[in-house]
């Protein structure tokens, strides 16, 4: 009988056993499951940061362009997937002096060591004239999509449209504009329809802008040309220095043309004040010589008498006198007085 039990509670125990050893591996596997499933979804965290645009793709096709900076979750893979690029980046593309052979066989390339195709800077102007130019394009981002799926090598096509766009606008511009007065133009009109060509190949690229570095003309008329930008310079100088003397001397001129015109113009008022004046005082006389023609005409004459006589050198005579000596004056100072002692007792 105690056989019996002792049996019964050792298989109650086996089963008791198992049943944990089960629990346990069911929640193990749950575990690791969860885990999986945890570390899976994960992978649909990602983050914007500034600058930055991300190009979401569901099951292969775009989806959106996400723009907002922080945290973001998407489905997680396979079913969407996200490229980050930088779209507020500036990148840029030289394009140094390299002169290829004229006898080489056509459709040799040359490539620089970074791997990019170099071209000749050899570029020919409006007037068959040959330059040797290099420059330098900068360009960004402005569509994340476009930038990463509408070209197959954008950095390739960057250089191949820059190299066109700037051939095309040396190409109808002079030699002369080239290497001096229409340098600034030619950068505007290359960056201009290289942002054309990039824009008609949906590149997603804006160009920031297109600078020429150094133009030169070709090694067999450098001399001449370097005598031609020396008499340029000396030309500018000349003109500058007129400027400078013009504006030197026309403020001064301008000035005394003002302070002439300043006195003439208080000369004439002057003048016509006085003018003014004596025509009104004739005209008050006139009004006065009307009233009473007698009396006006005796005041008048013994107002000038007045202003006669003062000047007037006068010798009063005695009539009585019968020996009397006239005297001239020798100087003009002298007055006309008779000599002392001429008259009655002279006589005697």
């Amino acid at each position: 009988m105690f056989g019996s039990k002792k049996t019964t509670t050792s298989a109650v125990d086996k089963e008791v056993s198992k049943g944990v050893g089960r629990t346990l591996g069911s929640l193990g596997l749950f575990l690791v499951v969860l885990a999986l499933l945890a570390g899976w979804g994960y992978t649909g965290y990602y983050k914007i940061d500034e600058g930055e645009e991300g190009v979401l793709l569901r099951l292969g096709t775009y989806h959106k362009t996400v723009t907002r900076t922080g945290p973001h979750i998407h489905l997680p893979p396979p079913f969407e997937t996200l490229k980050k690029i930088k779209v507020s980046k500036i990148q840029q593309e030289e394009f140094l002096f390299h002169e290829i052979p004229v006898d080489e066989a056509p459709g040799v390339e040359h490539f620089g060591p970074d791997g990019s195709r170099l071209y000749s800077t050899n570029m020919q102007t409006k007037a068959n004239n040959i330059v040797n130019l290099s420059f330098v394009v900068q360009y960004r981002t402005k569509n994340a999509f476009e930038s990463l799926y509408k070209l197959t090598t954008p950095r390739s096509v960057i250089r191949d449209a820059s190299q066109a766009a700037v051939r095309e606008v040396v190409g109808r511009t002079t030699i002369d504009g080239v290497l001096q007065d229409q340098r600034a133009v030619v950068q505007l009109e290359a960056a201009e329809l290289l942002q054309q060509i990039l824009d008609d190949y949906e590149s997603g690229i804006e160009v920031q802008f297109v600078q020429l570095q150094e133009v030169l003309p070709p090694k067999d008329v450098e001399e001449a040309f370097a005598d031609v930008t020396g008499a340029t310079q000396d030309r500018e100088g000349a003109v500058s220095q007129a400027q400078g003397y013009a504006n030197e001397i026309i403020p001064k001129a301008r000035g005394e043309a003002a302070a002439l015109r300043a006195d003439a113009e208080a000369y004439r008022d002057s003048k016509i004040s006085i003018a003014k004046g004596e025509a009104d005082r004739f005209m008050s006389l006139y009004e006065e010589y009307q009233k009473a023609p007698a009396i006006t005409r005796r005041r008048l004459y013994l107002e000038t008498m007045e202003q006669i006589l003062p000047s007037v050198q006068t010798v009063l005579v005695d009539p009585e006198l019968g020996n009397l000596l006239p005297v001239l004056p020798v100087g003009s100072g002298e007055s006309m007085t008779p000599p002392v002692g001429a008259g009655k007792g002279a006589g005697k």
